[in-house]
Protein backbone atom coordinates (compact mmCIF):
# COMPACT_ATOMS: atom_id res chain seq x y z
CA UNK A 1 0.00 0.00 0.00
CA UNK A 2 1.05 3.52 -0.57
CA UNK A 3 2.47 5.95 1.52
CA UNK A 4 1.81 9.88 2.21
CA UNK A 5 3.76 12.07 4.08
CA UNK A 6 1.94 14.12 6.39
CA UNK A 7 4.05 17.32 4.74
CA UNK A 8 2.79 16.54 1.33
CA UNK A 9 -0.88 15.59 2.73
CA UNK A 10 -0.68 19.18 4.39
CA UNK A 11 0.34 20.87 1.84
CA UNK A 12 -2.24 19.47 -0.61
CA UNK A 13 -5.17 19.61 1.74
CA UNK A 14 -4.54 23.55 3.27
CA UNK A 15 -4.32 24.21 -0.89
CA UNK A 16 -7.47 22.49 -1.00
CA UNK A 17 -9.35 24.28 1.51
CA UNK A 18 -7.93 27.68 0.76
CA UNK A 19 -9.24 27.51 -3.25
CA UNK A 20 -12.69 26.61 -1.88
CA UNK A 21 -11.93 30.22 0.64
CA UNK A 22 -11.43 29.31 3.36
CA UNK A 23 -8.96 31.23 5.25
CA UNK A 24 -5.33 30.30 6.33
CA UNK A 25 -6.26 29.85 9.65
CA UNK A 26 -8.90 27.84 9.21
CA UNK A 27 -7.63 25.66 6.30
CA UNK A 28 -4.11 24.88 8.25
CA UNK A 29 -6.10 24.26 11.31
CA UNK A 30 -8.34 21.64 9.84
CA UNK A 31 -5.53 20.06 7.45
CA UNK A 32 -3.49 19.55 10.64
CA UNK A 33 -6.71 17.65 12.56
CA UNK A 34 -7.69 15.70 9.71
CA UNK A 35 -4.23 14.49 9.02
CA UNK A 36 -3.90 13.51 13.36
CA UNK A 37 -7.28 11.26 12.90
CA UNK A 38 -5.34 9.03 10.01
CA UNK A 39 -2.52 9.20 12.16
CA UNK A 40 -4.12 7.98 15.01
CA UNK A 41 -6.04 5.45 12.82
CA UNK A 42 -8.84 6.49 12.51
CA UNK A 43 -9.23 6.54 8.45
CA UNK A 44 -13.11 6.81 8.80
CA UNK A 45 -12.87 10.40 10.48
CA UNK A 46 -9.41 11.36 8.95
CA UNK A 47 -8.74 13.18 5.48
CA UNK A 48 -11.63 11.33 4.24
CA UNK A 49 -13.82 13.65 5.18
CA UNK A 50 -11.63 16.38 3.26
CA UNK A 51 -13.82 16.22 0.43
CA UNK A 52 -17.34 16.33 2.64
CA UNK A 53 -16.12 19.86 3.67
CA UNK A 54 -15.08 21.23 0.87
CA UNK A 55 -18.04 20.68 -1.25
CA UNK A 56 -19.79 22.34 1.96
CA UNK A 57 -17.77 25.38 1.32
CA UNK A 58 -18.52 25.30 -2.04
CA UNK A 59 -21.85 25.34 -1.65
CA UNK A 60 -22.33 27.98 1.10
CA UNK A 61 -23.28 25.56 4.16
CA UNK A 62 -19.95 25.81 5.77
CA UNK A 63 -18.07 28.57 6.56
CA UNK A 64 -14.23 29.13 6.13
CA UNK A 65 -13.68 32.65 7.36
CA UNK A 66 -12.47 32.74 11.18
CA UNK A 67 -13.59 36.05 11.46
CA UNK A 68 -17.29 35.36 11.69
CA UNK A 69 -16.55 33.35 15.03
CA UNK A 70 -19.10 34.97 17.47
CA UNK A 71 -17.83 34.90 21.21
CA UNK A 72 -19.63 35.78 24.29
CA UNK A 73 -17.73 35.29 27.53
CA UNK A 74 -19.57 34.49 30.40
CA UNK A 75 -17.22 33.89 33.23
CA UNK A 76 -13.64 34.04 33.26
CA UNK A 77 -13.72 29.92 32.97
CA UNK A 78 -17.37 29.62 30.50
CA UNK A 79 -17.85 31.13 26.94
CA UNK A 80 -20.56 30.16 24.50
CA UNK A 81 -19.10 30.26 20.78
CA UNK A 82 -21.57 30.72 17.90
CA UNK A 83 -19.61 28.94 15.27
CA UNK A 84 -21.84 29.90 12.03
CA UNK A 85 -20.63 26.66 10.45
CA UNK A 86 -17.06 27.74 10.03
CA UNK A 87 -15.42 24.09 9.71
CA UNK A 88 -15.15 22.70 12.95
CA UNK A 89 -11.32 21.91 13.83
CA UNK A 90 -11.00 25.35 13.73
CA UNK A 91 -13.66 26.34 16.39
CA UNK A 92 -12.70 23.03 18.30
CA UNK A 93 -9.43 24.30 18.61
CA UNK A 94 -10.05 27.15 19.44
CA UNK A 95 -12.55 26.52 22.04
CA UNK A 96 -9.58 24.19 23.62
CA UNK A 97 -7.09 26.82 23.58
CA UNK A 98 -9.43 29.65 25.30
CA UNK A 99 -10.50 26.88 27.95
CA UNK A 100 -6.74 25.39 28.42
CA UNK A 101 -5.85 29.08 29.40
CA UNK A 102 -8.70 29.47 32.03
CA UNK A 103 -7.67 25.97 32.86
CA UNK A 104 -4.36 27.17 34.21
CA UNK A 105 -5.39 30.14 35.57
CA UNK A 106 -8.46 28.67 37.65
CA UNK A 107 -8.50 25.22 38.05
CA UNK A 108 -11.19 24.77 34.65
CA UNK A 109 -12.30 25.92 31.67
CA UNK A 110 -15.27 25.35 29.65
CA UNK A 111 -16.62 26.38 25.98
CA UNK A 112 -19.99 25.59 24.53
CA UNK A 113 -20.24 25.86 20.76
CA UNK A 114 -23.93 26.00 18.94
CA UNK A 115 -23.57 25.68 15.09
CA UNK A 116 -20.48 24.47 14.17
CA UNK A 117 -20.07 22.47 11.46
CA UNK A 118 -18.53 18.97 11.88
CA UNK A 119 -15.63 18.62 13.77
CA UNK A 120 -13.40 15.37 12.69
CA UNK A 121 -11.96 12.57 15.14
CA UNK A 122 -12.32 14.16 18.35
CA UNK A 123 -9.37 11.73 19.44
CA UNK A 124 -7.12 14.12 17.16
CA UNK A 125 -7.06 17.22 19.24
CA UNK A 126 -5.82 15.33 22.47
CA UNK A 127 -2.33 14.85 22.55
CA UNK A 128 -0.72 18.61 22.44
CA UNK A 129 -2.92 19.04 26.08
CA UNK A 130 -2.28 16.08 27.78
CA UNK A 131 1.55 16.50 26.83
CA UNK A 132 0.68 20.30 28.89
CA UNK A 133 -0.51 17.87 31.62
CA UNK A 134 -4.06 19.16 31.07
CA UNK A 135 -7.26 17.31 31.02
CA UNK A 136 -9.01 17.92 27.87
CA UNK A 137 -12.35 17.04 27.49
CA UNK A 138 -14.86 16.87 24.26
CA UNK A 139 -18.23 15.75 23.89
CA UNK A 140 -20.89 16.06 20.81
CA UNK A 141 -23.90 15.90 19.07
CA UNK A 142 -25.23 16.45 15.87
CA UNK A 143 -28.99 18.36 15.88
CA UNK A 144 -29.33 17.62 12.31
CA UNK A 145 -29.05 14.14 12.25
CA UNK A 146 -30.94 11.16 14.01
CA UNK A 147 -29.70 7.55 14.20
CA UNK A 148 -30.05 6.48 17.56
CA UNK A 149 -33.31 5.06 19.12
CA UNK A 150 -34.29 5.61 22.73
CA UNK A 151 -33.58 2.31 24.79
CA UNK A 152 -36.79 0.55 24.07
CA UNK A 153 -38.04 2.13 21.00
CA UNK A 154 -37.65 1.94 17.51
CA UNK A 155 -37.35 5.47 16.02
CA UNK A 156 -33.88 7.08 16.10
CA UNK A 157 -34.24 10.37 17.88
CA UNK A 158 -30.31 11.63 18.31
CA UNK A 159 -26.71 10.75 17.10
CA UNK A 160 -23.93 8.55 18.96
CA UNK A 161 -22.63 11.35 20.44
CA UNK A 162 -19.12 10.79 21.13
CA UNK A 163 -17.00 11.63 24.51
CA UNK A 164 -12.87 12.09 23.87
CA UNK A 165 -10.95 13.11 27.23
CA UNK A 166 -7.16 13.23 27.90
CA UNK A 167 -5.55 12.18 31.07
CA UNK A 168 -2.15 12.56 31.73
CA UNK A 169 0.36 9.69 32.51
CA UNK A 170 4.12 9.37 33.29
CA UNK A 171 3.88 5.72 31.96
CA UNK A 172 1.37 5.56 29.26
CA UNK A 173 -0.75 8.71 28.66
CA UNK A 174 -4.88 7.85 28.17
CA UNK A 175 -6.44 9.20 24.85
CA UNK A 176 -10.44 7.89 24.95
CA UNK A 177 -12.67 8.71 22.47
CA UNK A 178 -15.98 6.85 22.27
CA UNK A 179 -19.54 6.83 20.74
CA UNK A 180 -22.40 5.94 23.12
CA UNK A 181 -23.66 4.18 20.93
CA UNK A 182 -22.80 0.49 20.04
CA UNK A 183 -20.73 1.61 16.62
CA UNK A 184 -20.64 5.04 14.75
CA UNK A 185 -22.56 6.64 11.46
CA UNK A 186 -19.71 6.38 9.59
CA UNK A 187 -18.89 2.71 10.56
CA UNK A 188 -22.23 1.82 9.50
CA UNK A 189 -22.13 3.46 6.19
CA UNK A 190 -18.68 2.08 5.02
CA UNK A 191 -20.12 -1.23 5.68
CA UNK A 192 -23.29 -0.62 3.35
CA UNK A 193 -20.80 0.94 0.99
CA UNK A 194 -18.49 -2.26 0.92
CA UNK A 195 -21.52 -4.78 1.00
CA UNK A 196 -20.30 -6.18 4.58
CA UNK A 197 -22.06 -7.79 7.56
CA UNK A 198 -21.30 -5.96 10.65
CA UNK A 199 -18.98 -7.73 13.54
CA UNK A 200 -21.88 -7.85 15.70
CA UNK A 201 -25.91 -7.52 15.96
CA UNK A 202 -25.60 -2.91 16.76
CA UNK A 203 -28.43 -2.08 14.33
CA UNK A 204 -32.19 -1.99 16.21
CA UNK A 205 -33.91 -3.11 12.42
CA UNK A 206 -37.22 -1.23 12.38
CA UNK A 207 -39.16 -4.53 13.38
CA UNK A 208 -37.40 -3.96 16.77
CA UNK A 209 -34.96 -7.19 16.43
CA UNK A 210 -31.38 -6.48 16.47
CA UNK A 211 -29.48 -7.05 13.17
CA UNK A 212 -25.80 -7.26 11.63
CA UNK A 213 -26.70 -6.25 8.31
CA UNK A 214 -25.98 -2.20 7.86
CA UNK A 215 -29.15 -2.49 5.23
CA UNK A 216 -31.44 -2.90 8.13
CA UNK A 217 -30.30 0.31 9.25
CA UNK A 218 -30.57 1.77 5.76
CA UNK A 219 -34.69 1.18 5.69
CA UNK A 220 -37.97 2.59 5.37
CA UNK A 221 -38.58 3.27 7.98
CA UNK A 222 -35.07 3.74 9.14
CA UNK A 223 -33.80 1.69 11.29
CA UNK A 224 -31.70 2.85 14.09
CA UNK A 225 -27.85 2.32 15.93
CA UNK A 226 -28.20 0.59 19.36
CA UNK A 227 -27.28 2.57 21.97
CA UNK A 228 -23.89 1.01 24.44
CA UNK A 229 -24.79 -1.38 26.13
CA UNK A 230 -26.91 -3.00 23.02
CA UNK A 231 -30.18 -4.87 23.58
CA UNK A 232 -29.61 -5.98 27.41
CA UNK A 233 -28.16 -2.60 28.78
CA UNK A 234 -28.41 -0.30 26.35
CA UNK A 235 -30.42 2.24 29.17
CA UNK A 236 -26.89 3.20 30.30
CA UNK A 237 -25.57 4.35 27.17
CA UNK A 238 -29.39 6.17 26.62
CA UNK A 239 -28.88 8.09 29.40
CA UNK A 240 -25.38 8.85 28.49
CA UNK A 241 -26.61 9.87 25.08
CA UNK A 242 -29.28 12.38 26.77
CA UNK A 243 -26.13 13.47 29.23
CA UNK A 244 -24.48 14.43 25.88
CA UNK A 245 -27.10 16.09 24.05
CA UNK A 246 -27.93 18.64 27.56
CA UNK A 247 -24.10 19.33 27.81
CA UNK A 248 -23.80 20.51 24.01
CA UNK A 249 -27.26 21.53 22.00
CA UNK A 250 -29.49 22.14 25.02
CA UNK A 251 -26.40 24.53 27.24
CA UNK A 252 -25.32 26.61 23.83
CA UNK A 253 -28.88 26.93 23.11
CA UNK A 254 -29.29 25.75 19.48
CA UNK A 255 -30.47 21.93 18.57
CA UNK A 256 -33.26 19.38 17.57
CA UNK A 257 -36.14 22.23 18.00
CA UNK A 258 -34.40 24.51 15.91
CA UNK A 259 -34.48 21.54 13.16
CA UNK A 260 -31.58 22.67 11.79
CA UNK A 261 -30.30 21.39 7.56
CA UNK A 262 -27.07 19.99 6.56
CA UNK A 263 -23.80 18.64 8.27
CA UNK A 264 -23.32 20.18 11.68
CA UNK A 265 -22.75 20.16 15.35
CA UNK A 266 -22.68 20.83 18.53
CA UNK A 267 -19.76 21.00 20.95
CA UNK A 268 -19.26 21.18 24.32
CA UNK A 269 -15.22 21.60 25.59
CA UNK A 270 -13.69 21.37 28.85
CA UNK A 271 -10.02 21.56 30.05
CA UNK A 272 -9.10 20.74 33.53
CA UNK A 273 -5.63 21.55 35.25
CA UNK A 274 -5.27 19.02 37.94
CA UNK A 275 -1.93 21.13 39.36
CA UNK A 276 -4.48 23.40 41.14
CA UNK A 277 -5.98 20.62 42.43
CA UNK A 278 -4.71 17.76 44.38
CA UNK A 279 -0.85 19.17 42.40
CA UNK A 280 0.41 17.75 39.42
CA UNK A 281 2.83 15.41 41.20
CA UNK A 282 0.20 13.64 43.01
CA UNK A 283 -2.25 13.61 40.25
CA UNK A 284 0.06 11.47 37.91
CA UNK A 285 1.17 9.42 40.73
CA UNK A 286 -1.98 8.17 41.12
CA UNK A 287 -2.79 7.94 37.23
CA UNK A 288 0.69 5.88 37.04
CA UNK A 289 -0.52 3.78 39.46
CA UNK A 290 -3.64 2.97 37.76
CA UNK A 291 -2.20 2.51 34.72
CA UNK A 292 0.51 0.30 35.93
CA UNK A 293 -1.98 -2.03 37.39
CA UNK A 294 -3.93 -1.96 34.01
CA UNK A 295 -1.13 -2.65 32.33
CA UNK A 296 -0.01 -5.22 34.63
CA UNK A 297 -3.32 -7.32 34.77
CA UNK A 298 -3.05 -10.75 33.58
CA UNK A 299 -4.46 -11.24 30.46
CA UNK A 300 -7.25 -13.44 28.97
CA UNK A 301 -5.11 -14.16 26.22
CA UNK A 302 -1.71 -13.97 26.79
CA UNK A 303 -1.04 -13.06 23.30
CA UNK A 304 -2.92 -9.73 23.54
CA UNK A 305 -2.25 -7.82 26.40
CA UNK A 306 -4.12 -5.34 28.26
CA UNK A 307 -3.48 -2.21 26.71
CA UNK A 308 -4.41 1.68 27.60
CA UNK A 309 -7.02 3.62 25.60
CA UNK A 310 -4.71 5.56 23.11
CA UNK A 311 -2.11 3.49 23.11
CA UNK A 312 -2.26 1.36 20.05
CA UNK A 313 -3.21 4.68 18.35
CA UNK A 314 0.01 6.51 19.70
CA UNK A 315 2.07 3.86 18.60
CA UNK A 316 0.59 3.55 15.22
CA UNK A 317 1.05 7.20 14.77
CA UNK A 318 5.07 7.04 15.60
CA UNK A 319 5.34 4.70 12.77
CA UNK A 320 3.46 6.42 10.49
CA UNK A 321 4.94 9.61 11.00
CA UNK A 322 8.19 7.91 10.00
CA UNK A 323 7.22 5.84 7.36
CA UNK A 324 3.91 7.72 5.98
CA UNK A 325 0.52 6.92 6.48
CA UNK A 326 -1.13 3.80 4.19
CA UNK A 327 -4.22 5.41 3.09
CA UNK A 328 -7.73 2.69 2.49
CA UNK A 329 -8.86 2.59 -0.69
CA UNK A 330 -11.83 4.55 0.28
CA UNK A 331 -9.93 7.65 1.44
CA UNK A 332 -8.10 7.77 -1.36
CA UNK A 333 -11.03 7.99 -3.40
CA UNK A 334 -12.58 10.84 -1.47
CA UNK A 335 -9.05 12.38 -1.99
CA UNK A 336 -8.93 11.95 -5.73
CA UNK A 337 -12.20 13.62 -6.16
CA UNK A 338 -11.17 16.64 -4.36
CA UNK A 339 -7.92 17.11 -6.07
CA UNK A 340 -9.19 16.57 -9.16
CA UNK A 341 -11.72 19.12 -8.72
CA UNK A 342 -8.68 21.60 -8.25
CA UNK A 343 -5.50 23.10 -9.82
CA UNK A 344 -3.72 20.36 -7.86
CA UNK A 345 -5.17 17.71 -10.41
CA UNK A 346 -2.69 15.29 -11.15
CA UNK A 347 -0.69 15.07 -8.35
CA UNK A 348 -1.63 12.20 -6.67
CA UNK A 349 1.07 10.52 -8.67
CA UNK A 350 4.16 13.41 -7.38
CA UNK A 351 2.97 11.92 -3.76
CA UNK A 352 6.69 10.32 -1.95
CA UNK A 353 6.60 8.20 1.17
Amino acid sequence: MKRYTTAWLNDVLVTLFMEAGASREVSETTSSILIEGDLLGHHTHGIKLANGYLRDLKSGHACGDHTALSVKKISPVAAVFDGHYILGPYLVQQALEQSATAAQQSGIGIVSIKRSHHIACLASYLQPFVEQGLMPIIMTSDPAVKSVAPFGGVEPVYTPNPIAMGIPSRVQPILMDVSISTVTNGSVAKAHAEKNQLAHPVILANTGLASDNPADFFSDPQGSILPLGGMEFGHKGFAMGLMVEALTSALAGYGRKDEPSGWGASVTVMVIDPTLFAGKSTFLDETDHLVSACLDSAAIDPKRPVRMPGQAGLARKEAYLEQGIPLPSDVLTELKKAIDDSSLKGCMGAARP
